[in-house]
Formats: C-alpha cells, sequence, structure tokens
C-alpha cells in the first residue's frame, strides 16, 4: 500500500534580484534577506519524504503572482499558489481570471492579503473587501486569513457572513507565545473554529516564540489548543519556511509538528500532514 500523500501547506520563495520585500525592514531579517528559490527547499522536502507544496505569496505583487504560478507550473512538487490581487478593486474577479488562464494557472488555489499589516483591525468589514471576498468565492479559490489577534474578531465575522468561501486561517492567527498568554487569542481561536468553512494551519508558531530560547514545552500548548479547537480533520501543516528560519530549521519544525500530533492516530496524523490540504486547496492527488 502506498504511503499517504505529505503536504507542506505553506511556504514561501522570493528572488530579491526581481523585487524587494519590504516587511523585512530591519536587522531582524538578515538571516532571510536573501534569495530562496525551489532548489532551495528540495532537500528539505526529500528528507521529511514532503511530496507537494503550497506557496504562498510575500509581497503584494500580482507580478510576483505570475512568477510563482510559472514556477509552480514547472515543478513537480508546488502543487499550489496562493498568490495576490488587490481585494478592493472592483476588477479583482477579472484579475484572478487573467491569473488563471496564464501560465501555471491551474495551480492557482487561493489569495492572501497582509491583513495584519493594515491600519485598520477592521479591514476585512470593508464593503471592498467583501465584494473582493465574494470574487475568489466566485472563482472558486480558497482565501487564506493573515491575521493577529488583534484582526480576529473581524476575521469571525468575514467567515460567518461568507459561507460560500473556505477560509484558511495562516500561522494560527499568530498567537502570543513568547509571553506565554492565552487569551483573547484562545478563545478568540475557538470562536473561529466553531464555524464550518474554515481550517487552519499549524505553522509559524515558532517565529512567535523567543527566536532565541524557546523550547517545544513553551509552544506545544498553542499547538494543542489549535488541534482542540479545530480537531484534527480541519488542521494543515505548513513549515513557513523560509520566514520559520529565524527561529528554527525546517527539521525542528517538523519536529515540533510530529510531537504536537503525537497523540493522534495514524489516519488523523496523514489528515494533519497532507489529506486536509489536499482537500482545502482542492489538490488531487
Amino acid at each position: 500500500m502506498p504511503l499517504p500523500r505529505r503536504i507542506d501547506a505553506h511556504h514561501h520563495l522570493w528572488d530579491l534580484t526581481r523585487r524587494e520585500q519590504p516587511w523585512m525592514d530591519g536587522a531582524w531579517a538578515e538571516p532571510i534577506r536573501r534569495t530562496f528559490t525551489p532548489d532551495d527547499l528540495t532537500p528539505h522536502l526529500d528528507a521529511h519524504r514532503i511530496d507537494a507544496t503550497v506557496v504562498v505569496q510575500s509581497s503584494s505583487s500580482v507580478e510576483e503572482t505570475r512568477e510563482l504560478l510559472a514556477l509552480a507550473g514547472g515543478s513537480d512538487r508546488i502543487a499550489g499558489v496562493v498568490g495576490w490581487a488587490d481585494l478592493t478593486d472592483a476588477g479583482v474577479g477579472e484579475v484572478l481570471a487573467e491569473l488563471a488562464a496564464g501560465p501555471g494557472g491551474d495551480r492557482l488555489v487561493g489569495l492572501r492579503h497582509q491583513v495584519q499589516d493594515e491600519p485598520d483591525p477592521r479591514w476585512l468589514d470593508r464593503e471592498d473587501a467583501r465584494r473582493g471576498l465574494a470574487a475568489v468565492a466566485d472563482a472558486g479559490l480558497v482565501y487564506d486569513l493573515l491575521v493577529t489577534p488583534r484582526e480576529l474578531p473581524a476575521a469571525i465575522d468575514a467567515v460567518r457572513e461568507l459561507p460560500q468561501l473556505r477560509f484558511v486561517l495562516d500561522h494560527a492567527a499568530k498567537p502570543p507565545v513568547a509571553s506565554g498568554e492565552r487569551d483573547p487569542w484562545g478563545w478568540q481561536l475557538a470562536a473561529l473554529a466553531a464555524l464550518p468553512n474554515v481550517d487552519c494551519k499549524l505553522s509559524g508558531l515558532v517565529t512567535e516564540a523567543d527566536w532565541d530560547g524557546w523550547k517545544p514545552e513553551q509552544v506545544l500548548p498553542y499547538a494543542w489548543h489549535v488541534l482542540d479547537a479545530f480537531g484534527p480533520g480541519r488542521v494543515l501543516f505548513g513549515s513557513d519556511w523560509p520566514v520559520c528560519v529565524l527561529a528554527a530549521t525546517y527539521d525542528e519544525v517538523v519536529a515540533l509538528a510530529d510531537r504536537a500530533t503525537l497523540r493522534l492516530g495514524e489516519d488523523e496524523r496523514a489528515a494533519v500532514f497532507g489529506g486536509n490540504a489536499a482537500r482545502a486547496y482542492g489538490l488531487g492527488s
């Protein structure tokens, strides 16, 4: 019997010779301020028997999305692309159709915007943003939520009011691991998980911890809360590579996810490490 398909549902690639990444705005970013290509990622995938990946946008650029789609189209590993387009643009539906029709367009599975960087914590409530989210649903795509606890209330409202759209929460909404606090993040996450049209990525937790001194015992309670809230049928493993390198190696991220899921059954673990991503993003076999 073949082994279950394993999927890294969240990683990035960027080429700094093509464009800057404006969010790398300080000395803290030095470890990742370089170009990262599929060739850099492949050894990590091979080491952990990762069969397929979902690459996620890192800049607010339609051109970057086109480049990621072209990369995916020429790759036997990149099964999906979560790209970017301006949700507030009345013509976003046409932009999505153009992306889907271009090179690698069949790999376009979702859209994401850096909501965490918007000054307004209720940005997702805006009429133009809601119109854009409806266009994402009309295009048959998923919407990745990049939010922190500050934006979670608006995210909950958006997920509730757009039942036709599949949402995937990135990085469990970035809980305050470094401080050890649990609420309001904990009950907000549970409120979001009560809605059926949203999944959650088990990703990005190490970079919310103390980068230089985190221990698994500090991070695991947050991972377990994600699994308890969403259940093993709606949690997706993601490495958040290469951003994770700020705090942990790819190996350490996988080891942490392995520990977090030890109490699950074999089929449940297979779902977290691949099956749920395939379902959520429609990645096929």
